[in-house]
């Protein structure tokens, strides 16, 4: 009788172990095993837009869906894909946009366009509706983020300029284990281009002391509180991070003004490496 109980004990304790183990392995799995993008970097693929949300009289936002549910559409922080169109006569033309969401957004990806009266690929998003299709091909870029990779970002950022800053900053945010600093200053002509402020401002209500936002007009309306005119020397020196070698400034907006950021920068002494222009 001893002997049977000793032996349905062992048989207990081995299927525990296996029952502990296999667990384990599934668990490690589910930890390691990295669902497949949808994108491919040589062939364009097509996605459905979904949903269509106008933002203002010139802004839009496209929700685009992947193949299943849990799909990604495996696109690194601060890369884009390149957007595949027709312009007003019917020529095609491909231009590089950077989607508002991450891999974290699963089944679906969103790009928020501003649809200018005479540009050739917004006249193509202007035109689409709900159940058209999006070809797309990527992913692109020459910019590489691992977490922690420095200690602060200073962002200068124009008009679209906005959605790599956005992504990678959502990035940097919505990970833990990231502890950078992110000082960002967005420049625009009127109140009403400010692109995702609504999604900025919860950014730094959420992280105040990771994430600041310090908004630019050109033509700001009465009572404004932000930065006035052009984006100056000044106002990199009071938002940014001080030149270092731990700290990196990243611009995008319109060509003029890459250019004179790329000057002040200079000026302020922050080295080609400590530079980086999308």
């Amino acid at each position: 009788m001893e002997l049977l109980q000793s032996h349905r004990a062992e048989m207990i304790t081995i299927a525990v172990a296996l029952v502990a183990v296999v667990g384990a392995t599934a668990y490690y799995y589910y930890l390691t095993k990295k669902p497949k993008g949808c994108l491919d970097p040589q062939n364009f693929r097509e996605f459905e837009l979904v949903k269509r949300t106008q933002l203002s009289h010139n802004v839009a936002k496209f929700k685009f869906a992947l193949p299943t549910p849990m799909s990604v559409l495996g696109l690194p922080i601060g890369q884009h894909m390149s957007c595949r169109g027709k312009d007003s006569l019917g020529d095609e033309l491909v231009k590089p946009y950077t989607p508002t969401t991450l891999d974290s957004d699963v089944g679906y990806f969103e790009l928020v366009i501003k649809m200018y009266p005479q540009g050739r690929m917004s006249h193509h998003f202007r035109e689409m509706r709900e159940g058209d299709y999006l070809a797309v091909k990527g992913p692109k870029g020459r910019f590489k983020y691992q977490p922690n990779q420095v200690r602060a970002f200073g962002m200068l950022a124009g008009g679209t300029g906005i959605t790599p800053m956005f992504q990678v900053a959502r990035a940097i945010l919505e990970n833990p284990d990231d502890k950078t600093i992110v000082h960002l200053i967005y420049a625009n002509v009127t109140y009403e281009d400010i692109l995702l402020k609504d999604e900025l401002d919860n950014l730094a209500i959420s992280f105040p002391s990771r994430f600041s936002v310090y908004y630019v007009l050109n033509q700001p309306p009465e009572g404004w509180e932000g930065g006035i005119g052009y984006v100056t020397k000044e106002m990199i020196q009071t938002v940014c991070p001080s030149p270092a070698p731990d700290i990196q400034i990243l611009r995008c907006g319109p060509p003029l003004m890459n250019k004179a950021m790329a000057a002040h920068l200079d000026n302020l002494g922050y080295t080609p490496q400590m530079q980086f222009q999308f």
